[in-house]
């Protein structure tokens, strides 16, 4: 695992998008394509700024989605899909492909099936990530489940977690947030040949603090990155303030 501390999210934002870039080159390079998966939220929308604006071959990338809510549709514009649509998707039309979760799908064991089968005999190349603010990985909520092997699983959102999409704004009350939710497992990302994870912004700065050193345990499935010999995290000087002190601006 590295720490890149920046001055500010921006700076942060490209030089995390900088790397991933590089990364999906990389393995476009050595293998003809690339798959990695891609998160969302509020603290992603500068890093995939930046990224869809790199010099890559996006024809040979295969994307995966992160995580989406079961029971939203995904034209509601707090659904991740939808976010994936403004910030990234439609910023790269030639995407090789793109495997969406189908969160209002009638028969959910069925879509996990699928889902799952999609990623059967595939690592991600890349995995573009973020450390939520009570240590979650996607929709990976403490206590996570840290045991399966499954690709992707179905996942309660912890109070504090659908709390979390209440600050930043993507629903107006914690009623209106969704209880469930689809997400790829933690196992599954620790198995990307490698992690990008752009965390900036002062309420992320107690999960940082998590990931960089509680007990991998349940409890802060954050920690699972320090097993990871090629992760990147990527903060600015508010999101390490538990770290390093406190380096907020004024």
């Amino acid at each position: 695992m590295r720490v890149i501390l920046s001055d500010d999210k921006i700076s942060m934002a490209q030089a995390a998008a900088q790397t991933g870039a590089r990364k999906i080159n990389e393995a476009i390079a050595a293998q003809g394509s690339a798959t990695i998966a891609v998160t969302t939220g509020l603290s992603q929308v500068d890093m995939l700024s930046f990224l869809v604006k790199e010099k890559v071959d996006w024809s040979k990338v295969t994307a995966f989605q992160l995580d989406d809510f079961i029971g939203l549709p995904s034209e509601h514009p707090s659904s991740t899909r939808s976010f994936l649509k403004r910030n990234f998707l439609s910023k790269v039309p030639a995407l090789g492909a793109f495997h969406a979760i189908e969160g209002t799908a009638a028969d959910i064991p069925a879509e996990l099936a699928r889902l799952n089968e999609l990623m059967e005999g595939k690592r991600l190349d890349v995995g573009f990530i973020c450390i939520g603010e009570n240590g979650h990985l996607a929709f990976n909520d403490p206590p996570a489940d840290l045991r399966t092997h499954d690709a992707y699983i179905r996942v309660q959102l912890s109070e504090r977690g659908r709390k979390q999409q209440v600050n930043e704004g993507w629903f107006p009350t914690i009623g209106e947030v969704p209880h469930d939710g689809i997400t790829m497992s933690v196992w599954e990302m620790i198995q990307s040949k490698s992690l990008i994870a752009t965390v900036p912004g002062v309420r992320k700065a107690r999960g940082v603090a998590m990931s960089l050193f509680d007990e991998v345990s349940p409890a802060a499935p954050c920690a699972t990155l320090r097993w990871h010999s090629d992760c990147d995290i990527f903060l600015d000087r508010q999101s390490a303030t538990l770290v390093y002190g406190d380096l907020r601006t004024n």
